[in-house]
């Protein structure tokens, strides 16, 4: 039995990672800040892989509160952790000079605490077994600037940041880690804004690319991956 752990997985690109996961075999920890949304996502999961062990949470992960609460969860009832896919994230347009005051504190709490928090508590469980696969959620927006990105892609510049120096200190320990930088990828939040859904990614996209890239050999990495729809960005 494999066990990996997906933040932000009750909907879009997280809920198509878990529900892959579990396609393939694996027992799954998941969180998001819906409790209403999670249960009914569980709920799903749990008729259609009726062996699975699925551990359910609602967590809000910019807190250290939060993050602290799931992690002990996880680790009180998984045996081994190996993979972890930090995917809980926050998005709101807005220009450096003139977004709202703390929007950047937000940014940075959401989409790069939460992954340091949790990777700190969980990434010891890999150390002492030589192995384990981290994913880390960036984006299109971690590589290059863009009008309105403001604090948002700030904030996801430094996700892809934390990245590249935690794969660095976990290569003598046999652990992977990733970098997954997806374009626009349809989501409920996509719904009403006039987007044709067939314009974006589907989030199995991304899944699949996740489990191609967890399947290579021992001794090779991906370590960063862009996806783009196939008529460019938006």
């Amino acid at each position: 039995m494999s066990f990996a752990i997906i933040t932000g997985a009750s909907q879009g690109i997280g809920k198509a990672i878990a529900y892959k996961l579990l396609s393939q075999g694996f027992s799954i920890a998941v969180c998001a800040r819906s409790k209403e949304q999670l249960a009914a996502t569980v709920a799903e999961w749990r008729l259609q892989f009726p062996s699975a062990q699925i551990v359910s949470f609602n967590a809000d992960l910019s807190l250290p509160e939060g993050v602290n609460a799931f992690a002990d969860e996880v680790l009180a009832k998984f045996p081994r952790i190996d993979l972890l896919v930090n995917n809980a994230g926050a998005f709101q347009p807005g220009a450096l000079l003139y977004e709202d005051e703390g929007l950047l504190e937000k940014m940075i709490g959401v989409n790069l605490y939460s992954a340091y928090r949790l990777s700190r508590s969980i990434l010891p469980v890999m150390i002492q077994q030589g192995s384990g696969h981290v994913f880390n959620m960036c984006s299109v927006a971690s590589l290059k600037a863009y009008p309105n990105g403001g604090s948002y892609s700030v904030s996801k510049y430094a996700l892809l940041g934390f990245t590249d120096n935690l794969r660095e200190e976990l290569r003598p320990h046999n652990i992977k880690v990733t970098a997954i930088c997806p374009g626009a990828t349809w989501s409920p939040s996509w719904e009403g804004s006039g987007v044709a859904q067939e314009r974006i990614m589907e989030a199995a996209d991304i899944a699949n690319m996740l489990w191609a890239t967890y399947c290579l050999s021992p001794q090779a990495v991906t370590e960063t991956i862009v996806m783009r729809p196939a008529k460019g960005d938006l």
